[in-house]
């Protein structure tokens, strides 16, 4: 299963060029991992720390004044992190693939944690083994 936040774009959002600034896509995934993490039924409630984010932008995103998707999938699943997958997309454009490795953290005890049964559980449910690339690898190829 994979989980769809709409991104309203903002004013601000755009540089010079009237595009979306490539710095303001790290907003728009955190955004979206709040979104995705932080619902009331399902919350990681001991908090959680990014380690790492790549982006590979593919089309610059011209400011307008409706949401663009993003759709996100949990990659990977370790003890103590896990991956979640982006893309920032309309139905026929892919602006930006991402990826953000997060660390589920004790806030209190001011160290990394390991990912707890139910969390693990809830993960689970939006686990997703492809990462896109192979989808678009077939596109090009046909």
């Amino acid at each position: 299963m994979r989980h769809i936040y709409r991104c309203p774009l903002r004013w601000a959002d755009m540089d010079a060029y009237g595009h979306v600034n490539n710095v303001v896509f790290l907003r728009y995934l955190e955004e979206a991992r709040i979104d995705f993490l932080f619902r009331p039924e399902k919350d990681f409630k001991q908090g959680s720390v990014v380690a790492r984010h790549e982006i590979d932008y593919k089309r610059q995103l011209v400011h307008r004044h409706h949401p663009v998707d993003i759709e996100l999938w949990i990659s990977e699943i370790r003890a103590a992190s896990f991956t979640i997958t982006y893309e920032v997309k309309d139905a026929d454009v892919l602006y930006v693939r991402a990826s953000t490795v997060v660390v589920p953290f004790d806030f209190e005890a001011q160290r990394p944690r390991r990912i707890t049964p139910e969390e693990r559980e809830f993960l689970e449910e939006y686990r997703d083994g492809t990462d896109g690339e192979d989808a678009e690898r077939e596109a090009v190829a046909a």
